[in-house]
């Protein structure tokens, strides 16, 4: 059965995670679900780390930004290796890597002006928007150099180019690990929190973001605490929401934006929760990070009950992403969603929560070299399927003429 490695650094950049699954195509045609073999999670190295902080801050020059691009491919290029030397697997036994690369700026849709575009103006679909765009680092070429494996990346643009959000990205995943339950609600928690309804019909999924996830947690805990975040929701735990810091907090325009909806920095990021904290600074430090973690908690359940169909007839969560490990926000998410809803672990269906996102890029990257389409137009709002992903293929690939052996060293 072929093993795939997925990479993730995603909106939280807390590290790299890496995971190794073994992944079939099923009866059906599409990938059966992944079935998780290993995980390891490495730090962004300090030097990097407070490059790319300034990247997501607009602060490097176009130079600096080339660089990095660069360096941050050599970064994931030692976690992946970093995982096959712990697995002690060599580059013939790993069919593809698969790495969307650090996203450093996302750009959402404007659809409600998708009609002013004339169609045969291209151009226009992006000149001026309304077409949604992004940017991801991390150079796959010195991944696939390193480890002697083919890498899929950058799996966003494809979708772009139909007009889609491409964030997120979870519901291929999730059609594929979950399309055997019948219609499922799977809530993912990372920097930004996202919703997926999966279903073996792809032409009912849904897929959104919910508003922020650990982003303004994490934020307020290293601003007023000096740490990278709220260790199992103990901060929060020990503050009281404040309601009025809450209710100014559900004004937040992002919550006018109907699905297919992303959000990134710019809603939710550290110049936001700055102004919030500045605003507030009468407060306990305590109080802000649980009202923050109410937050989170609200927006989660506000997004299912608003958009979600047939809500009345999910009675499964299953939820997955850092903020897992925070039992103060899943305790306050229980609160918020309706009564009939239980929230599980993706654990439970054999994928572990704080790897899932790696997983679903390992997924994208088996699919797209099979030429699949790995995407979900109802959910993203794409105008058709396609297949996301660029394909680099490492030097032992590489031959001198159609037929002939890969060249030799």
């Amino acid at each position: 059965m072929p093993l795939a490695i997925g990479l993730n650094s995603g909106s939280s950049f807390d590290g790299i995670d890496a995971t190794l699954v073994e992944i079939e195509l099923g009866g059906d045609g599409h990938p059966t679900r992944p079935r998780f073999l290993a995980g390891t999670t490495r730090d962004w190295p300090a030097s990097v780390a407070s490059q790319v902080l300034k990247a997501f801050a607009n602060e490097l020059t176009i130079f600096e930004l080339t660089r990095l691009h660069y360096v941050a491919g050599a970064v994931y290029a030692d976690a992946a290796k970093q995982l096959l030397d712990q697995e002690r697997l060599t580059s013939t036994e790993v069919d593809v890597i698969g790495v969307d690369g650090q996203t450093i700026y996302q750009e959402p849709p404007e659809r409600e002006r998708y009609s002013e575009v004339p169609d045969d103006d291209i151009v226009a679909r992006w000149l001026n928007g309304p077409y949604p765009c992004g940017l991801q680092i991390g150079e796959p070429a010195i991944i696939a150099a390193h480890c002697d494996i083919p890498v899929v990346w950058n799996f966003r643009p494809s979708d772009h180019a139909l007009g889609g959000n491409a964030a997120p990205l979870m519901q291929y995943l999730d059609f594929v690990a979950f399309r055997d339950l019948g219609r499922t609600l799977t809530l993912n928690i990372g920097g930004i929190a996202n919703i997926q309804l999966a279903s073996p019909d792809r032409s009912e999924m849904m897929a959104f973001d919910t508003g922020p996830g650990n982003v303004m947690i994490d934020h307020a805990m290293g601003r007023l605490y000096g740490k990278p975040y709220d260790p199992d929701g103990k901060t929060a735990a020990a503050g009281a929401v404040d309601v009025h810091l809450l209710q100014e907090l559900q004004t937040h325009p992002f919550f006018d934006r109907k699905p297919p909806r992303s959000a990134w920095r710019l809603d939710f990021g550290a110049s936001y929760a700055d102004a919030v904290i500045d605003q507030h600074a009468h407060l306990k430090a305590e109080d802000i990070v649980a009202t923050f973690t109410r937050f989170t908690a609200w927006s989660i359940a506000l997004a299912i009950t608003r958009f979600i169909p047939r809500v009345e007839e999910i009675t499964v969560v299953i939820a997955s992403g850092g903020g897992v490990r925070n039992s103060t926000l899943l305790a306050m998410t229980r609160e918020e969603l309706p009564p009939h809803m239980r929230l599980a672990s993706s654990g439970e269906y054999g994928i572990p929560p704080q790897y899932k996102e790696a997983v679903k890029f390992a997924t994208l990257a088996f699919a797209a070299r099979r030429l699949l389409a790995n995407n979900i137009p109802a959910a993203g709002g794409a105008s058709r399927f396609a297949v996301l992903g660029k394909t680099v293929y490492p030097p032992s690939y590489a031959r001198e003429s159609g037929g002939v052996a890969p060249l030799s060293a």
